[in-house]
């Protein structure tokens, strides 16, 4: 589903060069829930940017669901993007001024020729109720808890019925029982189908996925099986 092959990320200024990630190979199966640990700055978010198109390696090949796409222009990428994977954030990223059914529905703004307006309407509603946010679609973003800004986070990733979701921190800024009740709807959608690969700095959340990927200084460090997912 994912192949990152000698991946090397290098940001370059005028006067400092950075290696961000050094030689990454790594196949992630379809099916996976993958969790990526390291300590700050070691290059997780940027792994997972490669990941989801919203950056390009400096060297080495990228694959995502068969397709290798390090020479995809950006129209290209945007439609992958747009078609295969669903991010998730630690902070949100939702609009205050919409609806929690508006801000859910963006993504299928951006499918050209796909569902009509009605239509998007009730694949919003769809995802909201498998987040258990049926009750909160006429909301907007400043009435709901942290927990449940994560859940309308959650139903926007996967409006759009992506293969792939990416989660970085998707627990970060929530309480224990909060980010016990995501990590449920996580393991659900990887249930359902979905390859999962998500950032965490939390040992517990980790240990819930099928595998566990550890950075260190933009290297990996460790890659451990935690259960099957067959």
């Amino acid at each position: 589903m994912i192949n990152l092959q000698n991946i090397e990320k290098v940001y370059r200024t005028s006067t400092i060069e950075t290696l961000a990630l050094n030689n990454i190979n790594l196949h992630i199966r379809t099916g996976e829930f993958v969790s990526i640990m390291g300590p700050s700055g070691c290059g997780k978010s940027t792994l997972l940017n490669l990941m989801g198109l919203l950056d390009a390696p400096s060297a080495g090949r990228v694959e995502i669901g068969g397709e290798t796409v390090t020479q995809y222009r950006d129209k290209e990428l945007a439609r992958l993007r747009n078609q295969k994977i669903g991010f998730i954030f630690q902070s949100f990223h939702l609009i205050n001024d919409l609806s929690v059914l508006d801000n859910v529905e963006i993504p299928l703004l951006y499918r050209k020729g796909d569902a009509s307006g009605p239509s998007r309407r009730q694949l919003a509603r769809e995802a909201l109720e498998k987040v258990g946010l049926s009750n909160r679609m006429n909301h907007f973003p400043n009435q709901l808890s942290g927990g449940q800004k994560q859940r309308v986070a959650i139903a926007r990733a996967i409006v759009g019925q992506p293969s792939i979701i990416l989660a970085d921190e998707p627990t970060g800024n929530l309480d224990s029982a909060m980010g016990n009740e995501i990590m449920s709807i996580l393991q659900q959608l990887n249930a359902d189908g979905a390859t999962i690969v998500m950032v965490t700095h939390d040992e517990t959340m980790a240990k819930k996925t099928h595998r566990l990927v550890r950075l260190f200084d933009g290297a990996m460090v460790g890659d451990s099986v935690l259960m099957s997912n067959a």
